[in-house]
């Protein structure tokens, strides 16, 4: 059975057709969803926990886990109740990581200042509660001509407040280079791809994953968006991990089926889980 490391199974574009989405992604052969819980809005944290209860336990759907967290662009709304509401959804047992949480520079949003400041506050919940991360970084031009701005930044304040706690976590939907994942992979993270491993343009990306451990490796959606090629601009969803876990299989010379064992170990060893098998 695969994983989906990461999903928004809350958004709005599943609204209709949930229950037959989740359906749709325990026959491709998905056992397990990551919902990530960062909602539209800093306050909406709470949503991905609410789907996992209300389909978990159902037969013929994937074990679902949650996540919590402040997206960067919602870090301006960060207060004492939202870091309040962060720590009592990251004691509940479904939610088993905090994120996604990180840096963004590329698109216009929460100032770099305050980013970096809600980054902080958010790992020193996560510390405390021992929950591993969720990280979104992207650069200023998506680290064009050399640019890593976002990436420079994260690992300064991840060296600092993360490092020694040992939890590690997740690097989401990577888009470094190979320098950045093997930093990532130092500090204890797993390398996650997603449906943009397979655009034309990502030739880079390919590179960097075919020189990773098998170990180091996670496949995600990030759905719904993000869909692989040849479904490209279309809603994206759980079903369509298989298609990137093949990709990823060819790139590097293996199996679909070594990837889909291999990505499922890693996924809970990371979270101390003891089962890979859906309902």
């Amino acid at each position: 059975m695969l994983i989906d490391s990461h999903a928004h199974l809350d958004n709005e574009r599943y609204a209709e057709d949930r229950a037959a989405m989740l359906s749709r992604a325990y026959e491709a052969g998905v056992g397990t969803v990551l919902s990530i819980g960062i909602g539209e809005e800093a306050a909406g944290m709470g949503r991905a926990l609410r789907v996992c209860r209300e389909f978990n336990g159902q037969a013929g759907m994937p074990r679902l886990y949650a996540s919590a967290g402040v997206y960067p662009h919602s870090t301006a709304e960060i207060d004492g109740g939202i870091l309040a509401q962060l720590d009592g959804l990251l004691c509940e047992p479904e939610v088993i990581a905090c994120g996604e949480i990180g840096l963004d520079y590329y698109h216009e949003g929460a100032p770099r200042d305050v980013q970096r400041r809600g980054l902080i506050a958010q790992l020193e919940i996560a510390a405390v509660r021992r929950r591993p991360i969720l990280i979104h970084c992207r650069p200023t031009a998506d680290g064009a001509n050399g640019n890593m701005d976002a990436w420079d930044d994260l690992f300064l304040l991840l060296d600092e407040h993360w490092k020694g706690t040992g939890l590690g976590g997740i690097m989401h939907c990577f888009g470094g280079g190979l320098e950045q994942a093997q930093r990532s992979v130092d500090l204890g993270f797993l390398i996650s791809f997603a449906g943009n491993l397979t655009y034309p343009k990502a030739q880079g990306l390919r590179e960097v994953a075919a020189q990773l451990p098998l170990d180091s490796m996670l496949v995600e959606t990030d759905a719904p968006w993000l869909a692989p090629a040849p479904n490209r601009g279309k809603r994206n969803e759980p079903a369509l991990v298989a298609q990137t876990a093949q990709f990823l299989a060819e790139l590097c010379d293996m199996d679909a089926e070594e990837i889909a064992s291999a990505t499922t170990k890693n996924f809970f060893r990371l979270f101390h889980l003891q089962s890979a098998v859906g309902n």
